[in-house]
């Protein structure tokens, strides 16, 4: 029988963007990084940040929080790269007044985009994107000092930790989920970090599954949605949960090798992007748990 890598592979090489192709090879050992560097440059623009529909759901080609989020993420995997304090220029440029970040800016091409894009606030900080994208920037951190002291890090850090520390029930599922990767990534950058983390797992249900409100039916995040890989916030999860969630992602994976997501995309190649976006987090999820599938 073939392994899941070869079939997430195969599934990859057919139908995957070439960023996400990129990445595969990347988190699996087959590239040294250099290849997904070179493929993020694509959806670069001059201001330093990132379009292009590097988020799949929003094509338009002026730079976004989006964009910013995803290129973090490559950057990370890559163990940084050339791009990380550009971006946080252009992040510091975008940042309002208290620190956050607009869930989008304007959208200048709406064609093949979601609504959650076109139809979002511009004027107001989300706590949902900025703890995603600082999130990410964390894990760049980890390898790139000029990231880790980043003015732009810190105004962004002080509002995630403003907006954690003022919540007091689980509220939406999404905006959850970010804080608890924030806290995951930052772990260790300030006092309190680790209490932070406890309170807000204590929200959780006892099945770990968290109804996205607005979304599809069955739309939900999941333990490995909050944790995806090792770390505080994963401590703090009962393991038999964690091992539970694990079999569920593993046993997910299709016959055609590719994983699928539990939200409607915004357009037919946005769907195709999302599996592959999704079957490269899969591997890196199954493969950073030292699970491997049949």
């Amino acid at each position: 029988m073939e392994s899941y890598l070869t079939r997430a592979a195969a599934f990859l090489n057919g139908n995957a963007r070439l960023i996400d192709r990129r990445r595969f090879d990347l988190v699996t050992g087959r590239d040294g990084g250099a290849g997904a560097l070179a493929a993020l440059a694509a959806y670069r623009n001059p201001d330093g940040g990132f379009g292009w529909g590097l988020e799949p759901d929003l094509r338009s080609p002026e730079s976004q929080p989006a964009g910013a989020l995803h290129a973090f993420e490559v950057l990370a995997e890559a163990g940084g790269g050339e791009f990380g304090v550009p971006l946080c220029d252009w992040l510091d440029s975008v940042t309002l007044g208290d620190g956050g970040l607009p869930f989008a800016l304007p959208v200048t091409e709406p064609a093949g985009s979601s609504w959650v894009w076109t139809e979002a606030g511009t004027t107001a900080s989300s706590a949902q994107i900025t703890c995603a994208v600082a999130a990410a920037a964390h894990l760049v951190a980890r390898h790139d000092p000029a990231v880790r002291d980043h003015p732009w890090l810190a105004r962004a850090s002080a509002y995630c930790r403003e907006r954690i520390a003022a919540l007091t029930a689980l509220g939406h599922a999404l905006e959850y989920r970010f804080m608890l990767l924030f806290l995951d990534a930052a772990d260790g950058t300030w006092p309190g970090a680790d209490g932070e983390a406890r309170r807000l797992v204590g929200f959780l249900p006892a099945s770990g599954t968290v109804p996205v409100e607005g979304g599809i039916e069955g739309e939900s995040m999941r333990p490995l949605d909050f944790a995806p890989h090792p770390g505080p916030v994963r401590d703090l999860l009962p393991p038999a949960l964690v091992e539970a969630d694990l079999a569920r992602l593993a046993a997910a994976q299709g016959e055609d090798g590719g994983w699928s997501v539990d939200f409607a995309a915004g357009s037919p190649a946005a769907a195709l992007a999302w599996r592959g976006y999704a079957t490269v987090a899969a591997v890196k999820t199954l493969a950073s748990s030292l699970l491997r599938p049949a």
